[in-house]
């Protein structure tokens, strides 16, 4: 290639300057690689310029340089090379070596789409989804992802799925989004595998089966997939599709809950907590539940509210109890409620306190909790932390009656004989209207 390329020959410059950059037949020099590239560059050699704005890119016998990157990508793009294009498509996205634009982004990514270019079609179908660039708009995301999808593009059908699975733009079809994720899991994408596996699991798109559920998490475990490591657990706990073994439960859930996978971090405090497959250990049950509960996970705080009530693998403290049955509460966990309201009414670690008492039974009872609603009535009967009210009274004493607490219906009878008849049609209208809310009618 030496002689065209000093005769002045575009190609043989590129073929020389690649030699060069990968010493075939030639001593590795960057320096006449980049030399060579730029005379081809030069004449408009899109490959050279392509290949140049990877010497810069990864800074082989230059320093790392953005600018050159976008400036010879651009030389190439204006020429109509599709790879080039798709570049630039990136760099305008994520704003490297040019300032952040999503248009142009959106712009060099459809030059380069419509000439059949994969990625591009992947990215464009990604602005389009998230309306960056472009007006949102689902049917264009679709086009360009099925574009793309059809060429192989695993990125683009594992998007195809999502949009199957979550009726984005298109009508729910589970049996698309499988057919997509399975092309994907096949070619071991570790999501995907995932999302096959819960799809048997639960029988979406596909007939339901536990052992290929277990066959796809298993591959995804593998991978280090930590919601897949979880979930494969759970069924090793519950013998699920293979052979119940909690120790195999136990070894993928601490594998996920490393990753700070919350769910395994709940499930590995449950079993250590009920001794599952091995010894009862609340020392180990509180390690687990404290870590998710220090995550935000309502229900980890409300078991370690109970633990620290109880003195169960730690020291008994109340004062303690209290602080994690109400950032449980807070979140809406009933079971906290009621606690915190229990704990309010008699003052155990927190000074007593009937109104803050009736507030949290009141939450719990809104959510049909049936011990809540019987204190709130047992309240309202006595007066205890709030103005006696035989009407409310009645309202949840009639509510608690009706869900089979016995103590409920034989207050509420002995409420009764202390109203009047419009204070018993008023209670029960409002018994009626709770209910009519709490089904969502």
């Amino acid at each position: 290639f030496n002689k065209p390329a000093e005769q002045g020959f575009a190609e043989a410059q590129t073929n020389l300057g690649w030699m060069y950059e990968y010493g075939k037949g030639v001593e590795q020099d960057y320096i006449e690689a980049i030399s060579w590239y730029k005379k081809a560059a030069d004449q408009g050699d899109t490959k050279a310029q392509l290949n140049l704005s990877l010497i810069y890119k990864y800074g082989k016998g230059v320093a790392k340089d953005y600018g050159q990157v976008f400036y010879w990508n651009n030389k190439a793009a204006e020429q109509g090379s599709a790879i080039a294009q798709f570049n630039l498509g990136v760099m305008y996205e994520f704003g490297k070596g040019v300032k952040e634009d999503y248009r142009q982004a959106a712009e060099w990514y459809k030059k380069a789409a419509q000439q059949g270019h994969s990625e591009a079609q992947t990215s464009l179908g990604g602005l389009y989804e998230n309306g960056k660039g472009v007006d949102e708009d689902y049917t264009e995301a679709i086009y360009w992802h099925k574009k793309a999808a059809e060429q192989g593009d695993t990125k683009a059908q594992l998007n195809l799925g999502d949009f199957y699975k979550n009726g984005k733009g298109i009508a729910e079809d589970y049996r698309q989004a499988f057919y997509w994720y399975k092309k994907v899991a096949e070619q071991g994408d570790a999501v995907a595998q995932l999302n096959i596996a819960i799809m048997y699991e639960y029988g979406k798109g596909v007939s339901q089966d536990y052992e290929q559920a277990v066959h796809w998490y298993n591959k995804a475990a593998e991978q280090g997939q930590s919601e897949a490591q979880n979930r494969l657990g759970w069924m090793y706990e519950n013998g699920k599709g293979i052979k119940q073994d909690y120790n195999q439960a136990i070894t993928w859930y601490k594998k996920s809950a490393e990753q700070g996978e919350t769910k395994a971090l709940l499930n590995l405090g449950i079993i250590y907590r009920k001794g599952k497959g091995i010894a009862e250990d609340y020392t180990q049950s509180f390690y687990w539940y404290k870590k998710v509960a220090d995550l935000g996970d309502a229900n980890a705080q409300f078991n370690l509210g109970l633990m620290y009530e109880y003195g169960k693998g730690t020291d008994e403290d109340f004062t303690k109890a209290v602080s994690w049955y109400k950032k449980a509460a807070e979140q809406g966990d009933t079971k906290a409620q009621l606690n915190l309201a229990v704990m309010f009414k008699y003052g155990t670690g927190v000074t007593e306190d009937f109104t803050q008492a009736v507030y949290w039974y009141k939450k719990a009872a809104e959510q049909g909790d049936t011990k809540a609603q019987l204190s709130l009535a047992e309240m309202y009967a006595s007066g205890d932390g709030v103005p006696e009210n035989f009407v409310l009274a009645y309202k949840w004493g009639n509510l608690a009656s009706a869900r089979g607490r016995d103590k409920a219906k034989a207050l509420k009878n002995e409420i009764r004989k202390r109203m009047t008849r419009d204070q018993i049609a008023e209670a029960q209208r409002l018994s009626l209207e709770w209910e009519k809310r709490l089904s969502g009618e």
